[in-house]
């Protein structure tokens, strides 16, 4: 892999700026992040993917969106039919699991095709967190449900969905969000429950799935882990409950470094990121002085989170040989089971 930083960037609209290209060229950033602002046409969508990766020198750099479903989509119609919500193939599932997880495996292979079509090759997806009730609904219905064997059950035919086609899913948000009574986007949320609690529904769903090449940290205090810190920047969480008791070791990314949830000048948070022990950091608003912020105190990606990084990327193979009109209708036919 050419030298890469150990960051994710955005983009401020639909096609690149002089400054983002300088800035892509000179800082290497590992991978790259769309939203809605991003997205117009197809042709403009694969230009500005194809200038992405040229300014970096490295075709296989990954570009990720989130593309879940129901309020969390980027890509809408025409480019991609509006999706079901995780709660709605939870709903098939409660009627008939077998149908429930063919239907989650079918919608991500339809986002597959979605996403490889305009050049993305990583999708922000599964939810893996277990809301509770009364819980903030940033997750809400993004969630497949309150069971956490269920909702790992889901979330792994939903990777391997995704993975069937060559396309890097990225569980989220690890250890487990479903517990937070605030939105991490606005504030810092807190959650007090036990760590026999979290063991028994918050981290159940990671644990079943730490064989997944990527995930996405939850900006959340934990009481009973780290009551000071957030799973992001706790050297606690990440290196005693992450890695060790999830038993996770692919690639761990933040959640977005600009979000409310996290304290102090970009420098410092990319500082305590890092030294916490995630691997790469994001940052998704596109902001030009936040992004020098981040890449001047990210470093090159080395080592272990190098390795991660690498074993990652081998995830974006040549997928299989599915027939796109044959998934849809198929999906079509599981999701008329919910109406």
């Amino acid at each position: 892999m050419t030298e890469s930083k150990a960051m994710i960037l955005g983009a401020t609209g639909k096609c690149l700026t002089a400054e983002e290209l300088d800035l892509y060229r000179s800082e290497r950033p590992w991978g790259f992040i769309l939203f809605a602002r991003n997205i117009g046409e197809p042709e403009q969508i694969r230009d500005l993917v194809a200038s992405m990766r040229d300014a970096v020198g490295r075709q296989d750099a990954p570009v990720f969106i989130d593309q879940e479903g129901g309020r969390v989509q980027r890509l809408r119609p025409p480019l991609a039919p509006n999706y079901p919500t995780g709660a709605a193939l939870g709903r098939i599932f409660a009627a008939n699991p077998e149908a429930g997880l063919r239907a989650a495996w079918l919608m991500s292979r339809l986002h597959a095709f979605d996403l490889l079509n305009l050049g993305i090759t990583a999708d922000c997806l599964p939810v893996l967190d277990v809301p509770v009730p009364g819980s903030h609904d940033v997750i809400g219905d993004r969630a497949y449900g309150h069971d956490a064997d269920m909702v790992a059950r889901m979330g792994r035919a939903a990777a391997d969905g995704l993975l069937a086609a060559g396309v890097l899913p990225v569980m989220k948000h690890i250890p487990g969000h479903g517990r937070a009574f605030a939105d991490s986007h606005k504030e810092l949320p807190r959650v007090d429950a036990s760590i026999e609690e979290l063991r028994n529904q918050d981290f159940r769903p990671f644990r079943m799935l730490n064989d997944l090449p990527m995930a996405m940290t939850a900006h959340v205090v934990y009481s009973a882990l780290d009551p000071e810190y957030p799973a992001t920047t706790s050297k606690h969480v990440i290196s005693e409950i992450i890695r060790g008791e999830i038993g996770f070791d692919g690639l761990l990314m933040s959640d977005d470094v600009s979000m409310h949830a996290l304290s102090g000048d970009f420098g410092d948070r990319v500082d305590a990121i890092l030294a916490a022990g995630c691997d790469v950091v994001l940052h998704c608003n596109g902001v030009m002085d936040e992004m020098l912020a981040v890449a001047k105190r990210t470093p090159e990606l080395s080592g272990k989170a190098l390795e991660r990084a690498e074993a990652a990327l081998l995830g974006l193979t040549a997928g299989d040989s599915a027939d796109e009109a044959s998934i849809r209708a198929e999906f079509a036919e599981h999701c008329a089971l919910v109406g």
